[in-house]
């Protein structure tokens, strides 16, 4: 096991990456975070059958200071709409909780394998550079919250803020891209609140836990994590409004692709 030193400065190194790319790309940080957990947990005490939901759990709570850091720099700069994120929240807090209930029964093997394809689709979108085109206008609150159930649910499942598929949502729906970013930032604030919570009630109790794991949320994987995405994330908001973005973004996939490949080899 390495020194607990060594690992909180891992942590903090893989927080800067995450509130970076929360802030830059509107991809979430946990698309990074959860596979840099799941390779570091081993190594520190977690049992195997539990790392995957540990990573996942822990991601979202990081989630819930890099959304808060995210947000307030977007609003800043005036690209959050609240109209949508007060109709969108109701059905993302019922379907994060539920999926984070959900994910901590599954199998290990499952989730990972979710997530591997998570990742493959999210790269397949940022190469092809594909943008759903806006042919429709934002619904009203039912249909908002009922399109919030489904992002809170896939977001529990993979430990995200939602930004892969709240952003698409939001531009098919007329929603200027910035502004779709800024938005989704903030919805990532309830998305890792209700996921917190229920991974964190699904994970009471379970044997063989590290003794700073609150359920499946690794309490010294947080500070390090939310320490230093609290930080970065308003850098990666600047870098959006000065970098060509379309080209940060392939480069980023073919990075997941990577991070796939590893993931899919090591479960072989």
């Amino acid at each position: 096991m390495r020194p607990m030193l060594t690992t909180l400065v891992i942590y903090l190194a893989c927080g800067a990456v995450a509130g970076v790319l929360a802030g830059l790309l509107g991809v979430g940080g946990g698309i990074v975070l959860v596979p840099m957990m799941v390779a570091i947990f081993p190594t520190v005490g977690v049992p195997a059958e539990y790392v995957q939901q540990m990573a996942l759990g822990t991601s979202l709570a990081s989630i819930m200071i890099t959304s808060i850091s995210s947000a307030r720099a977007h609003n800043k700069r005036g690209a959050v709409h609240w109209d949508i994120f007060r109709n969108i929240t109701p059905g993302i807090l019922l379907g994060t909780f539920a999926g984070g209930l959900i994910a901590t029964h599954m199998p290990t093997l499952a989730l990972k394998v979710i997530f591997i394809c998570f990742l493959v689709v999210v790269a397949a979108q940022m190469l092809s550079g594909y943008r759903p085109p806006a042919t429709r206008s934002m619904p009203g609150f039912a249909g908002t919250s009922g399109v919030g159930l489904g992002i809170g649910l896939l977001s529990s499942f993979v430990g995200i803020g939602g930004g892969t598929i709240s952003v698409p949502f939001m531009t098919t729906c007329n929603v200027p891209l910035h502004h779709a970013v800024g938005t989704s930032a903030a919805i990532g604030f309830p998305i890792a609140v209700a996921g917190t919570l229920g991974y964190i009630v699904g994970g009471w109790g379970r044997p063989d836990l590290p003794s700073m794991a609150l359920g499946f949320v690794n309490l010294w994987a947080l500070l390090g994590i939310a320490s230093a995405s609290f930080l970065t994330a308003p850098l990666g908001v600047k870098l959006s409004h000065a970098l060509p973005a379309d080209k940060l973004k392939r480069g980023f996939a073919c990075f997941l692709i990577i991070v796939a490949a590893r993931m899919a080899w090591g479960l072989l």
